[in-house]
Formats: C-alpha cells, sequence, structure tokens
C-alpha cells in the first residue's frame, strides 16, 4: 500500500521501515508508536531527500529529544568551522541540529550539512530570504517566500520553522501590549515588518496550503513557529503569546488533514513557577502535538550563563511534558557561539532533557543513574566515566586532582562515607 507521509502510512495501519528504527531505540511497542503517529502525538521527522539520517521520534513516551542550533552570518562567515561544530554535536549525540544560516552561500553549507548528518536537520527558510533575494524584506514577493521554502524542502531538510501563526488578528495587538521585548523571534520580526509595510496579511499564513502541498509530497514536519514568543519574564504568557498559540492550533488541525506531521514551537522566558501551565496550555490548544521550546530561560539576569538558566526551565519543562528542548548556550545574546559554548550548551540542554525523562518516566532512564550510583558506592573510576554525560570533563577534573588513596578522590580522602560504611558493613 502506498503512502506520503509517516503520518499517512500509520493512518493506514502501515510501519514504515523509520517508524520500526524509532520503537526500537523508544523500546517502544511499534503499533503504540504508530497510532501516536496517526493521532499526531509523536512525529518522525525525516524528508524523503535525506538520506544518511537515522530517524527519530518525538512526542508522548519518547525521550526527550535536543536540538543544536547551528549556521553561518555575516560577522561570523566560516563555513569550515560550522562544519567542524557540526562533526562534534554528531559525535555528542545531538538528535537534531537546526541551520540558521542567513548571510552568503547558505545553500552550499546546507547541502553539505544534510548529506553528513545522521541527525534530523531543521530551517527557518525565511531567514534564507533576503540574502537569497538579495532584496530588502518589503520589496520580496510572496510567491517569492515560496520559492525559498521549496528550495529547503528540496534539499531535504527534515522539519521547517514557519511563523503562520502571526496574523494580521494577531499582530495589530503589538502596538496597544506592554511588552518590553516586543517580538525576540527573528523570523517573527521580518514577516511583521513586511506586513506592516506592505499592508497585507502574513503570506506564510495566506499560502499555508500551498506549503502544505510540498510537505506532503517530501514528507517534511512543519515546526510551527511562536513569532510572539515572550523575549523576557515581563513578556511572559500574555494575550499575544496565547492568541497566537490559538492560530497555531487551528493550523495543526489543518496540517493534519493533509498528513503533515506537526511540532509546535514555545517559549522562550518565562519564571520558573509559569512552566508547567504553558506546557498543559500548548498541549491543550495544540491538541497534543509534540511542544519544542527554546528554554525556557527562567531568569534575565545571567548573560554568559544562560545555558544553566535555559536548563533550569528546560528540565521543568520536560518533566512538565515538553518533548524537544533547543539547547541554548553560554553566548545567548552575546554572539555566534564558539565550539567550546557550543559543547556547553549541549551538554547542559542534555542534562535537562534527561531530568525531565526520569520525572516522564521514559523506559530506561533511571537505570543510567542507578548504574552510575552502583559505580560510585563502588568507587570504580573508570565506570563512573564510562557512563558520564561529559566523559572527558570527568576524567580530566579527576587527572587533575589525585587523591593519597585511589578508590577516594581529594575531596574526602580517608573520610569517603561510602568506603566507611562498605567496610563497617563488611565486618
Amino acid at each position: 500500500m502506498k503512502y506520503t507521509t509517516q503520518m499517512d502510512a500509520a493512518k493506514k495501519g502501515i510501519i514504515t521501515k523509520e517508524m520500526e528504527i524509532v520503537a526500537e531505540k523508544e523500546n517502544m511497542d511499534r503499533e503504540v508508536l504508530r497510532k501516536r503517529i496517526a493521532q499526531g502525538r509523536i512525529v518522525i521527522p525525516a524528508n524523503k531527500n535525506h538520506k544518511s539520517i537515522s530517524p527519530e521520534g518525538i512526542g508522548e513516551g519518547c525521550r526527550t529529544k535536543i536540538n543544536v542550533n547551528l549556521g553561518i552570518s555575516k560577522d561570523c562567515y566560516d563555513i569550515g568551522e560550522e562544519m567542524k561544530k557540526v562533526e562534534k554535536a554528531l559525535e555528542m549525540g545531538t538528535e537534531s541540529i537546526m541551520d540558521l544560516s542567513n548571510y552568503g552561500k547558505t545553500a552550499d553549507f546546507r547541502k553539505e550539512l544534510i548529506k553528513k548528518s545522521t541527525a534530523m536537520i531543521g530551517s527557518v527558510p525565511i531567514y534564507d530570504a533576503i540574502g537569497y533575494l538579495e532584496k530588502s524584506i518589503e520589496e520580496i514577493k510572496e510567491e517569492e517566500f515560496l520559492e525559498v521554502i521549496e528550495n529547503h524542502i528540496k534539499d531535504g531538510v527534515d522539519f521547517i520553522t514557519i511563523h503562520a501563526g502571526l496574523i494580521q488578528e494577531v499582530a495589530k495587538n503589538l502596538k496597544t501590549m506592554n511588552r518590553i521585548t516586543k517580538i525576540v523571534s527573528r523570523g517573527g520580526s521580518l514577516l511583521y515588518a513586511w506586513m506592516e509595510k506592505n499592508k497585507k496579511e502574513n503570506p506564510i499564513y495566506t499560502h499555508f496550503d500551498q506549503i502544505l502541498d510540498l510537505c506532503e509530497e517530501y514528507d517534511v514536519t512543519l515546526s510551527l513557529g511562536d513569532a510572539c514568543r515572550p523575549g523576557c519574564i515581563h513578556d511572559s504568557t500574555d494575550d499575544l503569546q496565547v492568541h497566537e498559540l490559538i492560530v497555531l492550533g487551528q493550523l495543526t488541525k489543518r496540517a493534519w488533514e493533509r498528513n503533515v506531521q506537526v511540532m509546535i514551537e514555545g517559549p522562550g522566558h518565562m519564571t520558573i513557577n509559569e512552566i508547567e501551565a504553558n506546557v498543559i496550555l500548548a498541549k491543550k490548544l495544540c491538541h497534543q502535538a509534540p511542544f519544542y521550546v527554546l528554554g525556557p530561560l527562567v531568569t534575565d539576569i545571567a548573560p554568559g550563563y544562560d545555558h544553566i538558566t535555559s536548563a533550569i526551565g528546560g528540565a521543568v519543562a520536560a518533566s512538565s511534558g515538553a518533548d524537544f528542548l533547543c539547547y541554548v548556550t553560554p553566548a545567548e545574546h552575546l554572539r555566534l557561539p564558539t565550539m567550546d559554548d557550543m559543547k556547553e550548551g549541549i551538554i547542559a540542554t542534555k542534562i535537562a532533557a534527561h531530568a525531565g525523562d526520569m520525572a516522564k518516566g521514559i523506559n530506561g532512564a533511571k537505570e543510567w543513574d542507578n548504574k552510575m550510583s552502583v559505580a560510585r558506592y563502588e568507587r570504580d573510576w573508570d565506570k563512573m566515566f564510562e557512563l558520564a554525560i561529559d566523559q572527558e570533563k570527568a576524567i580530566r577534573y579527576r587527572e587533575e586532582s589525585m587523591p593519597e588513596h585511589k578508590d577516594t578522590c581529594t575531596m574526602c580522602g580517608k573520610m569517603c562515607s561510602m568506603k566507611i560504611v562498605e567496610e563497617v558493613l563488611t565486618i
């Protein structure tokens, strides 16, 4: 039986090869997985033109996945350096890479990235529109936006972020809202500028059905972007954010009618006590579609440490039901991340995802921690390093400060509690 997308196959009762791979990775019954894909609760972003991909599932019952943002900019135009970051990100086990390039030969980088990457690849085509078309935002024609989206899809990206929910009815309220940071979404700000200068409806919304045509043909997952996400604590969970979320829920149903897979993007910045409610609200309004969050960052005062503010929020979001975390690095709000920034961001986000998985009861999550606990009790340093989420750092710290007795560390030495108790219990 023929099918167009993973969702189409799932609705027809077909278990695809991608579903088989994901079911094995997640230790999930294949039929359970198929039903959740048919319902839109799990997505498998896997473009038919991305031949090197190792498919991953995002959504209900799956491990919380993480995304790494990479790409070239005008001020830091070094494709070679970005490819080194790609290789390191893959080595560190990231499941997704988003190409956020916005200057120069973006297609060259994107095609090389897709060719090499076993991780799923996402992009935000509107970032590329200005450089690709060599026009100011207001001069871009509606069909030209579609041309750029089509190029990204044909190149093989597995999911695209589009800001189709920023319709005029939503955008008109920006001028009267008491927001400090207004619109912090780059794609959202570009579309808002286009709409205001041309006095027209959002072209991504107007041509949503044509975008669905492309997504259905290549089995590309839509990541419905939140143009009105809060960019600071003050702006969180306001009318603008929620109004757009309602529109995203409507667009989700339209996409599912065409068997196009959907993820919903979420905040942003918010206080820690608002996170759970935001996850529940997004899931409810968007019919339990997988939820993809940036952070959330739980405070605005820590430039240089936003991988920490993000990891705190990400752990709470994941434990509350978020399915996909976008990493944040120490360089957030300050510069394009370096290799070291990227590594710190990946580790922090992996910790947040794993913490959330334990809270959600994901198969095998706690077992990892239990193995580490046994190794610690036995002071089996090699086993601890093997299980560590960042082996390099753990080994380096140990080697930099070696104790007199090798079965202890330099913090406690002979006063190691586990060593003392073990000796007493063996008497």
